[in-house]
Parts: structure tokens; C-alpha cells; sequence
């Protein structure tokens, strides 16, 4: 029997774009596939979809809003009472928001969504993860975070203009600072992490928040040239996968090699206060 067929595998922002095709290939592979969506009509849509095209009926849907602790804290309890244990994370969804939105916790949405989401959701998960060794966590970032500029005093936008590319940048560079200092502090207890750039990916991301016709004129435009989903998720499936890869942790993969990052991805001395300012949101022991 393939040993994919007894792997759980965790997929965020699971009903469409590069984590709806992460999804059907993790099923093709005859791992057992939780799509965590925040929507549930769409996400059921796309698990009968799923199932359609993957011919696996061993997948489920779970509901939740990652920019939400409280919702959460909800989903890994879910999980912990249904699953065993938990092969594979990956930290897909995402957001992009052309205008400053706050969260239900009055946290701004794209730093909630994208950051601190993906950093909850898997310090909620550790203990099952730790159970499951050799696990992998997969965070899926973006080359967008080399245009960033930290200012660890105004994540939220509260004193700087918001600009929606540099608020998604900001957040894309928090995300593999943390990667990177997770994956030190997981290297000894079999839990490999790592960020990838899928690449400028045919996605909705952004699209629905475009509410003027010049937007969603340049959102068109500018997605005519990128990837397909199907051809972007490649890569991350064989690092959710690939058995080569089962060690390879603290790493940046771009088209499916391991790529320097910014060298703030890499600071130690930055990390070390990106810590210290996320304990305003989350415990990180």
C-alpha cells in the first residue's frame, strides 16, 4: 500500500485556487484530506468537486474563519476529537484586501488572516502534529515579502497609510520570519517547516475585493500572465509528499528548489522581536 493512504493531511483555503488543487492532489495521492474553508457553501461545492475529480471519498470539510482565535480555537478542537493524528499542514489561505478591514478581534484583516492565522492555527495543532512524526508544515508565502518594510510599532496600519500591497508584503515577511524560527524550534522533534512562493498564481485572491471597474480591469489583466493553479501546486505536493523531502526543514522553496529568501526572512535578531510584538496576538513559547 502506498504510505500516502494512511497520511492526514490538513489543507487551509481548500475551496478554490491553489488550495482547492493542493486538495485533489493530496486525494489522488490516497491521503486522507481535511479542507478547512471559511465559507461552507463554497467549500461543500468544491468537496463534491474534489471527490468528482479525485475519485476519493476520503476527504472532509471543516468551517472556520482564521482570522478569528475563537474560531480557531473551535476547528482544533474539532480536530482533535476526530483525528488521530496529522500528517501534513499547510497554511494555504489567504488574503488580499484593497481596503483596511479589521477582524472580529479588531486586528487588521490581511495581518490576521495571513500571519497570525497560520501561526494559531499551528501552535493549536503542535501536540497533534508532535504525535504524528515525521510531520511536515508547509506555509505558503510569497516573493512579495522582499518589497516589505517592517515597522514592528505599527503592524496594523494604525499610524502609516494602509496600502494594500505593502500590508500583504509586510505580512508575507512575518510569515517566513516565523516559518524559519519555527522550524528551529521544531528541528529536533521531527516536525519539518517550510514557506513557499507558488509563483503568480490564476487565483480569486484579491479579485472579489476589486470593487471598482479599474480594479478589476487591472486585476484581469495582470492575471492573464500568471500560472495556472494546477501547474503552482506541483511543487508543494511533492514537498507535502515526497519521501526525498521528509528532512528538509527551515527552507524557502521557489518552482520547487529551495531559494534564499530576503535576508530579513533570516534575522535572527528581527525574529527575535517579531516574538516579542506577537505576543500581543499569540503565546509563543
Amino acid at each position: 500500500m502506498n504510505d500516502n493512504h494512511k497520511k492526514i493531511c490538513l489543507v487551509t483555503g481548500a475551496n478554490s485556487g491553489v488550495g482547492k488543487e493542493i486538495s485533489i492532489g493530496l486525494a489522488e495521492s490516497g491521503a486522507h484530506v481535511i479542507m478547512v474553508c471559511r465559507d461552507f457553501n463554497k467549500g461543500q461545492a468544491a468537496l463534491e468537486e474534489i471527490k468528482k475529480v479525485s475519485g476519493s471519498q476520503t476527504i472532509d470539510l471543516l468551517i472556520a474563519d482564521l482570522s478569528s482565535q475563537e474560531s480557531i480555537q473551535i476547528l482544533s478542537k474539532q480536530i482533535y476529537a476526530t483525528y488521530p493524528r496529522l500528517d501534513v499542514l499547510i497554511n494555504n489561505a489567504g488574503a488580499v484586501l484593497y481596503k483596511k478591514t479589521l477582524s472580529s478581534e479588531g486586528i487588521e484583516m490581511t495581518l490576521a488572516t495571513n500571519y497570525l492565522g497560520p501561526l494559531r492555527l499551528t501552535l493549536a495543532l503542535q501536540r497533534l502534529l508532535e504525535k504524528s512524526v515525521p510531520s511536515r508544515i508547509i506555509n505558503i508565502s510569497s516573493d512579495i515579502h522582499k518589497w516589505a518594510k517592517l515597522d514592528l510599532a505599527d503592524l496594523q496600519y494604525e499610524r502609516r497609510k494602509y496600502q494594500f500591497m505593502k500590508a500583504y508584503a509586510q505580512s508575507k515577511l512575518l510569515l517566513n520570519i516565523i516559518t524559519f524560527d519555527l522550524a528551529n524550534k521544531f528541528k529536533d522533534r521531527g516536525i519539518t517547516v517550510n514557506a513557499v512562493h507558488p509563483g503568480a498564481v490564476k487565483t480569486a485572491l484579491g479579485s472579489d475585493n476589486a470593487h471598482s471597474n479599474i480594479l478589476k480591469l487591472i486585476d484581469k489583466l495582470i492575471k492573464f500572465f500568471f500560472l495556472t493553479p494546477q501547474k503552482a501546486a506541483k511543487p508543494i505536493l511533492d514537498l507535502a509528499l515526497s519521501p526525498k523531502l521528509h528532512d528538509v526543514t527551515g527552507k524557502y522553496f521557489v518552482k520547487g528548489k529551495a531559494v534564499q529568501p530576503s535576508l530579513a526572512s533570516c534575522d535572527l535578531m528581527l525574529a527575535e522581536r517579531v516574538r516579542t510584538v506577537t505576543k500581543r496576538w499569540v503565546i509563543i513559547s
